[in-house]
């Protein structure tokens, strides 16, 4: 399932990142400064110089008029939009493209669950499946995606109700989307939050079901690749950063 990146988008270079949601690029020889819709760390990606994708945003409420959306990494796009997951799920949801889930119907976004928000609910003859998306943009050298790429204390929290949610005899999902295809593997980042790790190792013996997929990106879409394997123990997780 294919999805289309809305508006006029531009190529442009990247200058410097200036906080969590501000960086400056240039576009047709002129400093703009663009909002960054993913608050992860991405120091292996915003690089002084490299190639990005800008959308420009007419909005007179705005600070920046560009958001920053895709970055250029070797020979192929990553798309950074941590809202970019719940489309592309959605989208294949509604079209049935997930075998565990293509019996299952849409129901709605951003469920109230506990203290949190989860992003998806789903139901199947009144069983409901609540799914928390995950947007990853970190591969590491040996090709493991790994998340997060930074410290993550609503990531942890959102694992706890998932768990809650299968002791309540639903299905408490995580769908890591590695926006990027060149992962053959998906593990959680010790090094950045060993504490996310543990809770996703405690939460996979309890029953919470977790599963990852590559996306090819090109520079007006989005779509779900393939599904790689999720390897939650420690043997293969040393990063090579």
């Amino acid at each position: 399932m294919k999805v289309h990146i809305e508006g006029t988008l531009h190529e442009a270079v990247f200058i410097k990142r200036i906080n969590r949601f501000l960086a400056e690029i240039q576009w047709e020889g002129t400093i703009h400064k663009a909002h960054v819709p993913n608050t992860g760390r991405m120091k292996e990606l915003l690089i002084v110089g490299t190639r990005v994708i800008v959308r420009p945003i007419q909005d007179e409420k705005r600070k920046t008029k560009f958001d920053l959306l895709m970055v250029r990494k070797e020979n192929y796009w990553v798309a950074i939009d941590s809202k970019l997951p719940n489309v592309i799920l959605e989208a294949a949801f509604r079209n049935h493209q997930i075998d565990y889930l293509k019996d299952y119907d849409f129901l709605k976004r951003e469920v109230k669950y506990g203290q949190s928000r989860i992003d998806l609910l789903l139901n199947r003859e009144k069983e409901l499946a609540f799914i928390e998306a995950k947007c990853v943009t970190y591969v590491r050298e040996d090709h493991a995606a790994s998340f997060p790429d930074a410290p993550t204390e609503r990531g942890r929290k959102h694992i706890f109700e998932l768990m809650n949610v299968v002791k309540e005899n639903m299905r408490g999902i995580v769908i890591f989307v590695i926006q990027r295809e060149d992962a053959l593997y998906f593990t959680p980042n010790r090094e950045r939050d060993p504490q996310f790790a543990a809770v996703v190792e405690e939460a996979s013996k309890a029953g919470v079901e977790f599963y990852a997929y590559t996306c090819r990106v090109s520079k007006n879409k989005v779509e779900i690749l393939k599904e790689i394997p999720v390897i939650l123990t420690q043997e293969k997780n040393s990063d090579t950063m």
